[in-house]
Parts: structure tokens; C-alpha cells; sequence
């Protein structure tokens, strides 16, 4: 199964830390976030990898050239960065069966082999690790509503009243019938071609996408901080509980 990257942005809040580089170039213990997602997918099965590039894209080039621990790598360019779902459509042309997709600013340990499974069930067009998050910072993200089989029934992009708190944790699995829906997307609010709004056109067409709760953590590497935190997860110095007394204690 081909795996998709997403490493085109700026990283305009982790400044200082994106001044000179791409955000997926950052270090986190001691190497670069894209290092971190690469690992992951190849053991997960990715037989080669798609990473779409765009912000100071030649610092990613020069460092892994054309492949990561014998796994090719294929390179696109996202010119302008105008969303993800703008980005995907630069590897259409590269991908012809199921593939995976993982934000190239997430650093995760958690159960992503039970969506690689899930997508390889014919009932499933599509399969997301989701989270629960508290209720106030669900707007912050791609907010997914189930049914009471598990299936993701409504997708919104940073909502103003999220119907719930479950959201999206930036792993997914596709068919190619994804790039169709991104094809027919309109900009958003926001000027931007939204992955939550192709996913929800997937839903419009009786297209069925299961959520995979996550068991474990993941950390979206927005800020300075939140690579602080990721770091010293890594390297054992705090857990998953810790993280969620710290959560509750500032509620």
C-alpha cells in the first residue's frame, strides 16, 4: 500500500523553530518529524512513499533523496498552499488502489494498524483514527459525527458548534475515490479546498468511512510547545495519563 505525506506547509506558529526549515524538518528526539511519520508507515506496510512538498521543499529533498530505508520515494510540489485537500490531488497520478494518508506534522503512537485493517474489509471506503477531545477545543479541528455502528455520518472543519467531540488525528485510509471528491470541492471560508469537506461529499454518495477510536496518543506539532511535549513523551518522561490530569487540571 502506498502512503501519502503531507509536508508542504509553513509552520507559521512554530516559528522560530520554521524560520529555516520545513515544519516536518523540525527535530523531535533527536530527529525530524517526517523521520518520525516515515518509520510508522513502513511498518505499517507503506511500499513506497508519496510526500507532497512545498515550503523551503528543497531542505526535504536533499535530506532523504529518493528513498527512506529502502522504500522509494516520490515527490510532488504543492505550488500554492491553499489546503489539503489541493495538496492531495498533486499524487493522483501516482495512486491507483487503497492507499494511506498521514499529515507530515503528527507524531503518533497509537493504533494505526487497526485502520490499515479496517480499509482492507470491503465494507469500508474509507477508515480515520479519531479522539475525543474536551468539548472547547473540538472547533480547533475536523470534527466527525458517528452512528451507533461506528460509521463517520457528518464531517466539519473547525465548526463553530461542534456536533461532538470526536476528531479527526490526521491518519487516514482511502480508495482512490477520494480524488474524485476533491476534484468537486469549492473553496472554503477560509480560501481553502478542505479535506473535511471532499470527505464529506464521499459521505453524500453512500460511500461508507468507519472511525477508528485511537488507543494511545498522537501530538500535532503546531507550536513550540507542543513538540516540547512530544519529546518528552517519547522519551518516557510523561504518559498518557499525565498528559490527561494536565488537561483536566486547566479545564
Amino acid at each position: 500500500m502506498k502512503a501519502v505525506v503531507l509536508a508542504a506547509g509553513e509552520g507559521t506558529r512554530l516559528r522560530p523553530l520554521t524560520e529555516d526549515k520545513p515544519k516536518g524538518m523540525v527535530e523531535v528526539a533527536g530527529k525530524p518529524i517526517l523521520t518520525h511519520c516515515f518509520e510508522q508507515l513502513i511498518e505499517l506496510g507503506a511500499d513506497e512513499l508519496l510526500v507532497v512538498v512545498g515550503y523551503k521543499k528543497q531542505a526535504i529533498i536533499n535530506h532523504y533523496e529518493d528513498e527512506f530505508d529502502g522504500i522509494p520515494i516520490t515527490y510532488t510540489h504543492q505550488r500554492e498552499q491553499n489546503g489539503l485537500a489541493h495538496a492531495l490531488l498533486t499524487v493522483e497520478e501516482h495512486v491507483d488502489d487503497d492507499f494511506m494518508l498521514m499529515l507530515g506534522d503528527n507524531i503518533f503512537e497509537a493504533n494505526l494498524q487497526d485502520v490499515v485493517n479496517r480499509q482492507a474489509e470491503e465494507r469500508a471506503d474509507a477508515a480515520f483514527l479519531v479522539e475525543e477531545v474536551p468539548w472547547e477545543e473540538a472547533g480547533r479541528y475536523g470534527v466527525c459525527d458517528t452512528n451507533k455502528y461506528g460509521e463517520i455520518t457528518e464531517v466539519v472543519e473547525k465548526p463553530e458548534e461542534p456536533p461532538s467531540n470526536l476528531v479527526m488525528t490526521g491518519f487516514y485510509t482511502f480508495t482512490p475515490a477520494i480524488f474524485h471528491a476533491c476534484h468537486l470541492v469549492q473553496p472554503s471560508n477560509r480560501g481553502e479546498y478542505e479535506i473535511s469537506d471532499a470527505i464529506d461529499l464521499l459521505l453524500h454518495s453512500g460511500r461508507t468511512i468507519d472511525a477508528i477510536r485511537m488507543d494511545g496518543w498522537r501530538n500535532d506539532i503546531g507550536y513550540p510547545e507542543d513538540r516540547d511535549e512530544a519529546e518528552k513523551r517519547l522519551q518516557g518522561e510523561i504518559n498518557p495519563e499525565m498528559a490527561a490530569e494536565n488537561i483536566a487540571a486547566s479545564e
